[in-house]
């Protein structure tokens, strides 16, 4: 069982890490292109747009965090190893 209890830490763990790092560039390129904008609102346009861009790129580095945590979580290719390991060790 402690396999599944470091499977469950681990996936929990890596999307707490994948989100921190993900919401403090969303905010960097948010701030940036506020200040951006607040300089020369001319610009405004190409700056948003970029933005957009970037964060959307930003966004998937999140996405990916939740698809290997899930992976680890529902499908993960060691399972059965560790369950045939587990039953050869209690005599089953």
């Amino acid at each position: 069982m402690e396999f599944f209890t470091m499977c469950v830490l681990a996936a929990g763990i890596g999307m707490g890490i994948g989100t921190l790092g993900t919401g403090i560039g969303q905010g960097l390129a948010v701030k940036s292109a506020v200040e951006g904008v607040s300089r020369n609102p001319g610009a405004s346009g190409k700056i948003l747009t970029n933005m957009m861009i970037g964060l959307a790129m930003i966004e998937s580095l999140a996405i990916y965090a939740l698809v290997v945590s899930l992976i680890i979580l529902f499908a993960n290719p060691y399972t059965k190893t560790v369950l045939e390991l587990v039953g050869k060790g209690t005599g089953h």
